[in-house]
């Protein structure tokens, strides 16, 4: 990718001369405040090469692209024993959605929505006397930033809301889904959703998925081959909640994104892309954020199919 640096350029620049349309995640308030006109992105190839564009530097709240990392650490812990506690099939509903899990008895549809994060957080809370710090030196680990902290303001602002996370949380309880205390479970899950990054810092932090499960610039394995594969394959299918299908059909990668704006892409073996916009579609996801991985992977022609 020699000329990833003028393709990614050409395509910022078109994106951002276009309607931005959507709208903020208004319902989570200290996201609210966020202004809508900010757009970064940022490329990392595995061999260490970064490209730039836009407020790639520029911290944002990347919720549910967190419950990636998640997944990592608990897959990384508990192997397929995971998969008795959810499935790894897309939902075709909305991120927060309640409805399945009354004809699916408990069990979340996929770990990247809102229910199968919870119980994520849950498996946390059984493995670990303190989930919270545990969590965080996590993210520290994968992420290079030693200073890495939870916004409180963010996971405040989220447990003041969150209404419908607390009746997903007491619902998987209600089926037997969820073992620990409901509050400390969705304390966690608010904490976890309120991780700070910037497009730079995200592009690096998932470079392990675009390297078969290993760090990049060392030799750290954060989950096996296998396990790597297995993550990106949910990605595809589940990343992008009931928008998932249009991302495949039009973008091609794995990939997720948070209701702050972000999405984060890879190809593997290849390079990570990491996106910034704040407006959201009618998905949830980022407005400029889909049109750019769509005309990104057009221009180039690198897709996983």
């Amino acid at each position: 990718m020699s000329s990833c640096q003028s393709i990614l350029n050409n395509t910022f620049s078109r994106i951002a001369t276009l309607p931005d349309s959507g709208a903020v995640a208004s319902y989570i308030p200290e996201l609210a405040k966020v202004s809508p006109d900010y757009f970064g992105v940022c490329i990392t190839t595995i061999d260490g090469h970064v490209h730039t564009a836009g407020d790639a530097k520029t911290k944002f709240s990347i919720q549910s692209i967190a419950k990636v990392l998640s997944l990592s650490l608990v897959l990384s812990k508990l192997g397929d024993e995971l998969w008795k506690r959810m499935d790894f099939e897309p939902s075709g509903t909305a991120f927060n959605s309640l409805v399945q899990l009354e004809t699916e008895n408990g069990i979340p549809r996929n770990p990247l929505i809102n229910a199968g994060a919870i119980v994520i957080c849950d498996i946390l809370c059984d493995l670990f006397k303190d989930p919270k710090r545990e969590l965080l030196d996590y993210l520290r680990m994968v992420s290079g930033i030693k200073n890495l902290e939870y916004s409180e303001a963010i996971a405040t602002s989220e447990r003041l809301t969150g209404y419908r996370n607390y009746a997903l949380v007491n619902f998987i309880k209600s089926f037997g889904n969820i073992k620990n205390d409901c509050d400390q479970v969705i304390d966690l899950y608010f904490h976890l959703c309120s991780i700070e990054m910037t497009c730079e810092e995200i592009a690096y932090t998932f470079g392990f998925l675009a390297n078969d499960g290993k760090q990049l610039n060392t030799d750290y394995i954060i989950v096996t081959p296998s396990q790597s594969k297995r993550i990106n394959a949910i990605m595809q299918t589940c990343g992008f909640y009931d928008e998932a299908g249009e991302f495949a059909f039009k973008v091609g990668l794995p990939g997720k994104s948070g209701v702050g704006g972000g999405m984060i892409a890879l190809l593997p073996h290849q390079y990570t892309i990491a996106t910034w916009s704040p407006k959201l579609n009618a998905h949830g996801n980022s407005y400029r954020g889909m049109k750019f991985m769509e005309l990104f992977t057009d221009e180039t022609q690198d897709t996983v199919f």
